[in-house]
């Protein structure tokens, strides 16, 4: 895992790439050159930062002077780097560097190899920061040659350059050549053939309602990702695609697909055997069952809050898996939901929030605080709300999408329902039953509830607007946090006020997903959580000039 030449340049990995690259896309390779640098830093500040917050493996706590952060490691080095590079939502430079106990580090995978780790988990993590630095050129390449024309929803989601925000593997595509990551991913503006597999009906497992497009006498098309078609399929011999394909254009989370012609409004989320940030994008029999009946119940209990107008729920209409040898295989199992279009009207797009992070805010119309506030006087009364009433969806920003108008917020849609988790003791006491579940969405303890909550909307989705609001438009974050109280406070006024959850809202941290860890860990695929400053803790409301709160 030891950086590969002295100078700790990956001349090996991006040296094939390039010519993979001048092989099938010559017009992006000297952009891609050029971009190397940016996302190498780039991809080093988001693991610089977990570093000096996460709980690592031989990694101390970290001390500051100044503008530097010093770490001690657990063999008795120790590492400094700029505190502005660890920040989240760091704009970091091209030149940045850890300096370590051997020299200036300059590549992920070096500062990673500084832990001395020799695990599977630490031998994967490095793959994939190799991976997360090309894809991250490879996307900025396609930006800089071409500009992003945002005309509707999916360019739109399309515009989203540099992936997570705050996540080392903010681009990891493990598992897709240079070739397919051109082909297939929506940062690089494609259009995908879904192919149609054809089973008979009795080896289709199937939840909720399927579309009579995709029947075909007693035959069931299953749309089936290219890539999977290719590298999947193979290994279940027997099975045959049909003669036609939908085309389509692919979401900001790859394996969600936007069909260009076919099953208007509607979006079709494809299993995808591909490591995307922390997992392999296959679809469970468990997300399969629940989506259905766990979309009605949101989509009632937001309606019965009086939400309904404010907040749309991306309602996951069916879906299915074909059976291998008598059971539902992941890897060909598919979802289909309702689209932004049912919600959007004449003049209106809907963006992902970390695409309004994505492209600085150029989209967001107006005084940044005001524009804030009419977005917070969306979300925030629903979400509390719900929560309240036990529901709490994980509104991060790529499941939170904003309807603009004229670069104004005008209503909230939230999509992708396998990570909201219920209380079967709240819903019963606002008269809702939980529906019969085989997924472990049922939550009976209130901090995993608000965790799920407040580490996606306040540490992520309010966390990246915030930021941008602050770096691009001049807005002083300070001002911008004690927008989000003060209509935070009104919501909580009228639930319950001094209850528990609105306690933890403003309480002194926040939860945080801790990424590095978990990819580190044994299991990979729990989720781990750190505490961060809440911002919120210590806010003073605004008042407008009429004297009422904001």
């Amino acid at each position: 895992m030891a950086d590969r030449s002295p100078n700790g340049h990956r001349s090996d990995v991006r040296d094939t790439v390039l010519e993979e690259v001048r092989t099938v896309r010559p017009e992006l390779a000297a952009a891609f050159s050029a971009e190397l640098a940016g996302a190498r830093a780039a991809v080093l500040g988001r693991l610089w930062g977990a570093f000096t917050r996460e709980p690592l493996p031989g990694v101390g706590r970290p001390g500051r002077q100044g503008g530097t952060l010093t770490v001690s490691l657990e063999d008795g080095g120790r590492l400094e780097g700029a505190a502005s590079c660890a920040e989240r939502f760091a704009q970091v430079p091209p030149d940045f560097a850890v300096d370590g106990p051997a020299g200036p580090i300059t590549e992920p995978v070096g500062l990673l190899a500084t832990l001395k780790l020799c695990t599977p988990g630490a031998r994967q993590l490095a793959g994939e920061l190799d991976n997360s630095v090309v894809n991250l050129a490879l996307a900025r390449a396609t930006a800089r040659c071409s500009p992003r024309w945002v005309r509707d929803s999916i360019d739109a989601e399309q515009a989203v350059v540099d992936g997570h925000p705050q996540h080392p593997c903010c681009r990891t595509r493990t598992g897709l050549s240079v070739a397919e990551v051109l082909a297939y991913a929506p940062e690089h503006r494609s259009v995908v053939d879904l192919a149609l597999l054809a089973v008979s009906a009795d080896c289709w497992q199937q939840a909720g309602s399927w579309p009579q497009e995709l029947r075909e006498a007693n035959r069931v098309l299953v749309p089936l990702h290219p890539w999977q078609r290719d590298h999947v399929l193979p290994q279940y011999p027997g099975l045959t695609v049909a003669d036609r394909s939908i085309g389509a254009r692919p979401l900001l989370s790859l394996r969600s697909l936007a069909p260009l012609e076919a099953l208007p409004g509607h979006h079709i989320k494809t299993a995808l055997d591909v490591q995307v940030t922390n997992y392999r994008r296959t679809i469970s029999p468990a997300e399969v069952a629940d989506g259905p009946l766990l979309s009605d119940l949101v989509a009632a209990v937001t309606d019965k809050a009086g939400y309904g107008d404010c907040l749309g729920i991306l309602r996951e209409l069916g879906g299915g898996a074909v059976r291998i040898a008598g059971r539902a295989c992941p890897s060909l199992a598919v979802m289909v939901r309702e689209s932004c279009e049912r919600f959007v009207g004449p003049g209106e797009i809907a963006a992902p929030i970390t695409a309004v992070y994505d492209t600085d805010a150029s989209w967001a119309a107006g005084d940044p605080v005001t524009w804030l506030v009419e977005f917070a006087e969306l979300v925030l009364p629903p979400a509390l709300t719900l929560l309240s009433m036990g529901i709490a969806l994980e509104a991060h920003g790529q499941n939170t999408l904003v309807v603009l108008r004229d670069g104004r917020p005008v209503r909230v849609l939230y999509r992708d329902l396998d990570g909201v988790r219920v209380s079967r003791r709240r819903l019963a006491a606002h008269g809702f039953e939980l529906p019969p579940l085989v997924g472990d969405r049922a939550c009976e303890e209130d901090e995993p509830l608000r965790t799920k909550l407040f580490g996606a909307l306040l540490s992520g989705v309010f966390g990246e607007l915030v930021a941008v609001f602050s770096r691009g438009h001049r807005a002083e974050p300070e001002e911008l946090w004690a927008a989000v109280a003060g209509v935070a406070r009104r919501v909580y006024a009228g639930l319950r006020p001094g209850g528990e959850d609105e306690d933890a809202f403003f309480g002194d941290t926040l939860p945080l997903k801790a990424t590095t860890a978990m990819r580190l860990a044994d299991t990979p695929g729990r989720a781990q959580w750190v505490r961060v400053p809440n911002p919120l803790a210590a806010t003073t409301c605004l008042r407008d000039r009429e004297g009422r709160v904001r």
